[in-house]
């Protein structure tokens, strides 16, 4: 399995190589680089097709130490670094999107334009930090108990979702160390809205309308904020809308990358 070494991290990531733009793909929380697989699958003829498990999570070996937003994005440049790609368009989903956000603030010369989906730039509310203390808590003490996974898929794939079994069963093997670790990262992160003016690329939007782990009302200040951002909604979509709608996502997407990111101009 492909790993690379990267700011004192053991990454696992995919690449479809190819001479297209590239494109980086970071996922969000409790997921991996296969919540893309729509997109990837849309985009590798044309596009060189970068994805990778962030810290504690997927295939990627990591230890149990405290890290922030700003150190995935260290960790993304240098997997950039090491395939020898000078500027990716990074496209995060949720916690992929935070990353990208840091990584436009504190190595801008490497992004080319974002796409940013169900994310937002606020800080976690209060309520929600309460709720990821109790719920890791539970998870030292029983595991991933039936109730904890349908919240779970209920929250970031919506109800009912085909895809809620298999992302279950690779959330059953997470450890309640790592759990505890992931959300203090989720819930310690700043508030970089304020900051959202110096981030000038092209920028894309997308929102489920159903979403109940970030509320539309962020994405619309955050694309607001964003000197030079479109905000797409998809209707009927939770939070992991690329992986539950991709009909309607990868239509958008593809016509963005196509504006900012064509094999004529390069990333």
């Amino acid at each position: 399995m492909p790993h690379i070494d990267s700011n004192g991290q053991r990454l696992f990531y995919i690449d479809t190589g190819g001479d297209g733009p590239p494109l980086l793909f970071s996922h969000g929380l409790h997921m991996d680089h296969r919540m893309f697989e729509p997109q990837i699958e849309a985009l590798r003829q044309d596009y060189r097709c970068i994805a990778w498990d962030e810290r504690g999570h997927g295939a990627t070996v990591t230890d149990e130490a405290p890290f922030s937003y700003y150190d995935s994005a260290d960790d993304a440049v240098g997997l950039l670094d090491a395939l020898g790609i000078e500027r990716a368009v990074w496209i995060g989903m949720s916690q992929g999107g935070y990353l990208s956000l840091r990584a436009a603030l504190t190595h801008p010369e490497r992004v080319a334009a974002l796409a940013l989906i169900d994310s937002q730039a606020r800080p976690e509310p209060a309520e929600r930090i309460e709720t990821h203390r109790r719920a890791a808590a539970l998870w030292a003490e029983h595991g991933l108990t039936p109730e904890m996974a349908d919240n779970i898929a209920a929250r970031i794939l919506g109800d009912d979702s085909a895809h809620a079994e298999q992302w279950k069963s690779r959330w059953a093997a997470s450890s309640a160390a790592n759990v505890a670790r992931i959300y203090a990262t989720l819930d310690t992160r700043d508030d970089i809205s304020d900051r959202l003016g110096e981030i000038d690329v092209p920028a894309l939007v997308i929102h489920g309308e159903a979403d109940r782990a970030i509320d539309m009302t962020l994405a619309e200040e955050m694309a607001a904020r964003l000197p030079r951002a479109e905000l797409v909604r998809i209707p009927g979509a939770g939070h992991a809308a690329n992986l539950t709608h991709p009909a309607a996502v990868n239509p958008p997407l593809t016509a963005f990358l196509a504006r900012v990111a064509g094999r004529s101009g390069g990333a």
